[in-house]
């Protein structure tokens, strides 16, 4: 996923922005971008700064690093509802409630455990851990 993505997703249940990104692995790629008048590639949001852009300019965000980037394997966060949303292999899924796998969900959590914010493994939308942790 692209940090530049941040600028564009929003909670698709409740429409909150932006979306928190917590990310467990980035892979670079060789490419280059022509960036005309020092104006930053995003419109409102800087995913890599997590951070406005009102006011910067493209040089101080770093968006000539940012396009070489890519999300491998992370976890957007909703701060309003708590939902929470698994990025895999360079995708995110922002998938409704009733379209979620409750399994691959619960996978995704166990597999990265120790990189998963507490909150979200005890009490992450639609799915967490809490009743593992309880049973275990």
């Amino acid at each position: 996923m692209k940090y530049r993505l941040l600028d564009l997703l929003a909670c698709p249940i409740d429409k909150a922005f932006p979306l928190k990104l917590i990310v467990f692995s980035e892979k670079t790629y060789e490419r280059t971008v022509k960036i005309e008048r020092d104006e930053p590639l995003c419109e409102e949001y800087c995913g890599l700064n997590r951070c406005s852009v009102k006011g910067k300019t493209a040089s101080e965000l770093g968006c000539e690093k940012c396009v070489k980037l890519e999300v491998v394997e992370g976890l957007l966060i909703c701060s309003s509802c708590g939902r929470w949303y698994p990025i895999e292999d360079e995708i995110p899924s922002l998938l409704p409630d009733e379209l979620r796998d409750k399994e691959d969900d619960l996978n995704f959590l166990r597999k990265h455990r120790d990189k998963v914010p507490k909150e979200v493994l005890l009490n992450g939308k639609p799915f967490n851990l809490s009743t593992e942790e309880a049973q275990g």
